[in-house]
């Protein structure tokens, strides 16, 4: 795969573990959005916590990157959707942990109305792999 991060200080400077930009090639992975639902029970996982959701949320997008061959490491988008603009923080704190900020993928955060199963998280991902 080809990744290559694109900065520029004629734009913002990115508010979170985010860059501004990705260029990739190579085949390209599209992971639906996850939420807070244990795989095994079909529960979900934290119920009013975000941070506990959020851990859930990043440990079902790391199982569908394995199962298609791939990591966080080659992750270039997601889009983080949120219920409270104000659970930003906590969210930032845990996907912190899954990217590194000087090489994390592009991102958009949104608040929404409602989310499925009014859980408080919601996150995709693209991810590019080596053929």
């Amino acid at each position: 795969m080809s990744r290559e991060i694109i900065r520029t200080e004629k734009a913002p400077a990115p508010v979170g573990p985010y860059n501004q930009a990705i260029a990739a090639a190579g085949k390209m992975i599209f992971v639906a959005g996850q939420i807070a639902l244990d795989p095994n029970t079909g529960a979900i996982v934290g119920e009013g916590d975000v941070k506990k959701q959020t851990e859930q949320v990043m440990a079902n997008l790391e199982a569908i990157l394995l199962a298609g061959g791939t990591s966080f490491a080659d992750v270039v988008r997601t889009t983080v959707f949120l219920t409270d603009m104000n659970d930003f923080a906590a969210v930032n704190a845990v996907y912190a942990k899954y990217f590194d900020e000087a090489t994390a993928p592009a991102r958009a955060c949104v608040q929404v109305s409602r989310l499925p199963k009014d859980v408080l998280v919601e996150i995709d991902c693209i991810a590019v792999v080596s053929s």
